[in-house]
């Protein structure tokens, strides 16, 4: 974190991180199943400490039997990976915005 210039964050800057991160992490699996095929679609995002900031995101989907095929594994992980994109654009706008 120190390597992209960020100040120490807010209360309310993480928590913005979190809604960012759990966000992107649930438009990406609604993005690749349908919700009338989802039955549990749990995301959340969890940020400890305030310089560096450590995110923790967590998904967990369960798809109805007929999609018994579909690879929710890998579903998961682009959902995670999308939520630490998302969340890693939003503390380089935080440095961009801290510097001016």
């Amino acid at each position: 974190m120190e390597a992209l210039g960020i100040p120490e964050l807010t209360n309310e800057q993480i928590e913005e991180l979190c809604l960012v991160a759990e966000k992107a992490a649930r438009k990406h699996v609604l993005s690749k199943v349908p919700s009338k095929k989802i039955e549990t679609l749990n995301v959340s995002a969890e940020a400890e400490g305030t310089k560096p900031v450590a995110l923790r995101v967590d998904v967990a989907v369960v798809l109805s039997p007929s999609m018994k095929d579909f690879d929710v594994k890998k579903l998961v992980d682009e959902a995670v990976r999308e939520a630490f994109f998302h969340a890693e654009k939003h503390l380089r706008e935080l440095a961009c915005h801290s510097q001016k």
